[in-house]
């Protein structure tokens, strides 16, 4: 027999396990537990048929991909577990991509050259912005669909902390190749990824760097390349802003002309810098050895890497690490010449990261694109404009933020707090209704039908419960997520679930945002 009339999905908040927000240092808050009552009816059962990682494997992969699947997880039983799995994601180039086919050609803009680019906008063919639009679908499509998971999450790290955003009026031109960029060096050495960032011709439009001369040095680029992308506050004065400005004039690009970046020996100034402990004669007008010596000096400083490492915390620990595992890492990070793989390996092996499940709050692309991963859904081309693969983008941006567009130079929060509003909170609600109940997008995409989703017929609802709870989020079902699941659908937990039953015939998508609503998938 049903229970009654259940109440709507928003008063679930108030449920248990409704609904998750971050509280002080981004811990995750839950509402509170039933009564001991309440505790024996709700009493979760257990679908052993369909398997789930150990919970220590499942934060491991958790952390380091964008969404725990039964694919994923399938792959790191094959793989031996997901130390062995991690090793080997930390070697992209022994991982099959597995995008889908012919994606390198969906939006052939992005592999236009930047006079092309340019002179296409100029004459209002394509704007800038359509462009940059396209990439963000592009990335969010990677992060979607990749067997490169840890790559691809490295690349959104890094290409936030060097941030470029994509809604600047010139940087566009080169802002595609800068990604690619930093994608082939996101498991490389910080030093290496430093160099070609910091010369490439997105940071110089973008920072300024591209105007710098030594008639006019510009300071934007230096200060930032010292305050935000290397030692961070603290550790400089102004006159070493100036002198890291003068050591980096000389790199340029031919600015609406041909677009193309270089150096310039001309405008390079020299005579004597001194920036903190770096300092040299700076004799030559071929500044470009100057430049990788500085900004090697910068890679291996103490204060580099305490930033560095503390970020890296920030991003797959929590949001107050201790200072004893940003100190342990930054020895890592010294000891293997600025090599990030092996300060990964020692961020998972602390005792620190293993005991932080639960404690990351998943920020607006993190949501949309976990939830594509979790129902399954296969995204075809933009055959037109309100396909799939167009909406997604317009459906992170409802839930406050889009990818890569943080508006300053110091990328978007790696905090829980600044994505737990309950305005964030009721709007992944509403992105998860629609896409439960596949209403929108409509276009190039396939959703599984209601029937898919049950594993046998007939089926209690607890078992149910227990089976869409290992498939959608990857770990058992509990006496709270059964509680909300039998609120928001009107089901109790023993009732029949048969081909007929109105779950099944128009009420999946209940049940199925419920899982997407919980705590379980608003972190990771």
């Amino acid at each position: 027999m049903s229970s009654p009339l259940a109440p709507s999905r928003r008063t679930l908040v108030a449920g248990a396990g409704g609904a998750a927000l971050a509280g002080a240092g981004g811990a995750v808050v839950h509402a509170a537990a039933p009564a001991a009552a309440a505790r024996s009816t709700y009493a979760p059962a257990t679908y052993a048929a369909t398997p789930v990682l150990p919970a220590a494997q499942r934060h491991l992969v958790s952390r380091f991909s964008y969404g725990l699947t039964p694919a994923l997880a399938a792959q790191v039983r094959r793989s031996g577990g997901a130390a062995a799995w991690f090793e080997k994601q930390l070697r992209p180039s022994a991982v099959a991509d597995g995008m889908p086919s012919g994606f390198g050609s969906w939006w052939p803009s992005l592999s236009r050259g930047p006079k092309e680019l340019w002179d296409r906008q100029a004459q209002e063919v394509e704007g800038g912005w359509v462009v940059m639009q396209n990439y963000q679908r592009w990335v969010l499509m990677r992060r979607t669909f990749t067997q490169r998971q840890v790559a691809e999450v490295m690349t959104e790290f890094w290409e936030n902390h060097f941030n470029v955003p994509v809604n600047g009026d010139l940087a566009f031109t080169h802002r595609a190749a800068y990604g690619s960029v930093v994608r082939a060096r996101a498991l490389g050495r910080f030093e290496d990824l430093l160099l070609a960032v910091t010369t490439h011709p997105a940071m110089l439009i973008y920072l300024d760097g591209a105007r710098s001369t030594k008639a006019r040095p510009n300071e934007n680029l230096a200060r930032e390349l010292l305050e935000l992308h290397t030692v961070g506050r603290g550790t400089y004065g102004e006159d070493d802003v100036k002198a890291s400005a003068r050591i980096l004039t000389g790199w340029w690009v031919d600015l609406f002309g041909s677009w193309e970046a270089g150096y310039r020996t001309e405008a390079h100034a020299t005579g004597p810098v001194r920036v903190m402990d770096f300092a040299d004669d700076n004799a030559s007008p071929d500044g470009r050895d100057l430049t990788r010596r500085y900004l090697s000096h910068l890679a291996h400083h103490p204060a580099t890497a305490a930033r560095i490492c503390r970020k890296l915390a920030l991003k797959f620990v929590s949001d107050e690490p201790s200072e004893a595992l940003v100190a342990s890492l930054a020895r890592v990070y010294l000891a293997n010449d600025t090599a990030i793989v092996p300060v990964l390996r020692a961020l998972v092996a602390s005792a620190e990261f293993r005991g932080s499940a639960g404690r990351k709050v998943r920020d607006p692309g993190e949501d949309v694109v976990a939830t594509y991963r979790a129902l399954g859904l296969k995204v075809g081309p933009p055959t037109q404009g309100d396909a799939a693969v167009n909406a997604m983008l317009w459906q992170v941006a409802n839930l406050g933020t889009t990818p890569l567009a943080w508006p300053r130079p110091d990328g978007a929060p790696l905090t829980g707090d600044a994505w737990s509003s309950p305005s964030r909170v009721l709007a992944s609600f509403e992105a998860h209704w629609v896409l439960a109940g596949g209403w929108w997008p409509k276009v190039g995409v396939t959703y599984r039908r209601p029937p898919a989703w049950v594993p046998r017929f007939p089926i209690t609802f607890r078992l149910l419960v227990d089976h869409l709870s290992r498939t959608v989020l990857q770990r058992p079902s509990t006496a709270a997520l059964l509680e909300a699941c039998c609120l928001a659908t009107g089901i109790a937990p023993g009732e029949r679930i048969t081909r007929d039953h109105h779950l099944v015939r128009w009420n999946m998508h209940r049940l199925l945002a419920t899982l997407l609503d919980s705590p379980a998938h608003l972190t990771r």
